[in-house]
């Protein structure tokens, strides 16, 4: 009888203060933005290999008619949109916009220019996932002019 007692005794303990923690947060809303298992243009994600994690975040804006020039991300990269719109171009002429409230879940490897098609700034937060001494962004290369003769 009182191994059920203590049981029992325990069993109150364990939801008195589990209930008692869940009221600090009785505040707290949660809205899911996106789960995919998907980059933004179909392929699947993956996650880079390292013992040297890093992780950046940055808040980037984007004024109107402004882009980030062709680019490409070797590492996993996470946005949020704020405020305005991103509309992203892939080389295939594939686009896809993203509007403020958006998740982004970043092509990886594959060149792609980020825009603003609007009239107001744009501006997102942007999670790296990378490694250490790998960079997070890699500039297209300018194609060679051949020289004349």
């Amino acid at each position: 009888m009182r191994m059920l007692q203590s049981v029992f005794a325990l069993f109150l303990l364990l939801v008195l203060n589990s209930t008692a923690k869940a009221d600090e947060y009785h505040n707290v809303v949660v809205k899911k933005l996106i789960i995919s298992s998907r980059s933004s243009n179909g392929e699947r994600l993956v996650y880079l290999r390292t013992n040297k994690p890093e992780v950046t975040a940055l808040l980037v804006t984007i004024p109107p008619g402004g882009s980030t020039g062709w680019h490409k991300h070797p590492v996993p990269v996470y946005a949020y949109v704020m405020e305005g719109a991103l509309t992203v171009e892939l080389k295939d002429g594939r686009t896809f916009l993203f509007k403020q409230g958006e998740a982004i879940l970043e092509v990886i490897n594959t060149l792609h220019n980020g825009y603003n098609p609007g009239s107001v700034p744009t501006t997102l937060v942007v999670f790296y996932t990378g490694a250490v001494g790998v960079p997070n962004v890699v500039k297209e290369e300018p194609l060679a002019v051949p020289a004349l003769p």
